[in-house]
């Protein structure tokens, strides 16, 4: 599909279905979709890779198998996360290794989160492969990462994060969580020791003194339990930016909207000011609701220019002065596109 068509055929949408006409667009401008060709290239969403951001890293083995398949592999990957850690500066608060996928909460360095896990996934996978005789991929497509808004959802994604091995009952209760290896809950409460993990750090959210901070921190951790998974914190990007359902139901009911977007976990504040902190190329990768805001916004400006009224561009007017209208958004909408690419 090309400007062409929309030229050809722009009545069509606005009079039959306005509401298709604005969900292509949404597409368009979503999508950056490029003809060449006749073939459409679709790119990924750039990441918000700023040193020093926080992030939520999910790595997850390719078609949910495993990636480590014993205490060699797990110490392995441990080693290899913490060693590198090290060397790239990057600070990890908190990590749970599990059978078919990892959890990371991370400080990425002052060389980006990329650049550490390109060295950390690649490496492990050259071991493991080389170890268990196997070729090909060993993780999913790219590895998950979500930017984080600290003051709000710090502590929730460490105790999150942590409550992993009970919920896959790898671990029976907290007190063997509390001796458990493969998770960072071990370290913060001082029966392992990795100097890569910032222990420090996450004590201080919980209290001044260590041994206060440390029973605050086990409370807290042990009320997690009873909550369950938590899709306010790895699920769509409107629930993780509004924090949960009841959130999401509640302004649709106000008919309000927020900005959202999958890449970053906090309010719509915070992904507007992450946005407009990235570079242009990723800011202009702008989230859902950002896109409605100016389709709506470049329709109502053509429609001003004309001294018209957008519902009758909805309804079944065959004036020149609505059908030129309908075809300047549409060709505006399009051509656009490479503007913000």
């Amino acid at each position: 599909m090309n400007i062409h068509f929309l030229e050809q055929n722009y009545n069509f949408y606005f009079r039959a279905y306005w509401g298709t006409f604005l969900n292509l667009m949404n597409y368009y401008v979503s999508e950056k979709v490029i003809s060449q060709g006749g073939n459409h290239i679709m790119p990924r969403q750039a990441r918000l890779d700023s040193p020093g951001t926080l992030h939520h890293v999910i790595i997850r083995g390719i078609e949910k198998k495993r990636i480590v398949e014993d205490a060699h592999d797990k110490r392995e990957f441990v080693s290899r996360m913490g060693d590198l850690s090290l060397q790239e500066k990057t600070v990890i608060y908190a990590w749970a290794l599990m059978t078919n996928h990892a959890h990371i909460l991370l400080r990425s360095g002052p060389r980006g989160l990329s650049k550490f896990m390109k060295r950390f996934l690649t490496g492990y996978a050259i071991y493991y492969n080389h170890r268990h005789r196997r070729h090909g991929h060993l993780f999913q497509n790219r590895y998950k990462s979500i930017v984080c808004e600290e003051d709000a959802y710090f502590q929730e994604l460490i105790r999150y994060i942590h409550l992993n091995p009970l919920r896959a009952n790898m671990v029976q209760n907290m007190s063997t969580l509390d001796e458990y290896p493969w998770c960072g809950h071990a370290v913060i409460m001082g029966r392992k020791r990795h100097e890569w993990q910032d222990r420090e750090y996450v004590l201080r959210w919980f209290g001044k003194k260590e041994k206060e901070a440390k029973k605050n921190y086990c409370q807290y951790v042990q009320e997690g339990i009873s909550l369950g998974n938590r899709p306010d914190l790895v699920g769509g990007g409107l629930i993780r930016s509004l924090g949960g359902w009841s959130q999401v139901r509640s302004i649709r009911r106000h008919g309000d909207r927020d900005l959202s977007d999958e890449r970053i976990l906090g309010s719509g504040i915070f992904v507007e000011q992450i946005i407009e902190e990235a570079d242009d190329r990723i800011k202009h990768q702008l989230p859902k609701n950002g896109r409605w805001k100016i389709i709506q916004k470049l329709i109502q400006e053509i429609c001003d220019e004309r001294d018209l009224n957008i519902e009758e561009l909805r309804n079944g007017s065959r004036r020149q002065i609505v059908s030129d209208a309908r075809k300047s958004i549409a060709v505006m909408l399009v051509t656009w596109i490479p503007a913000t690419s």
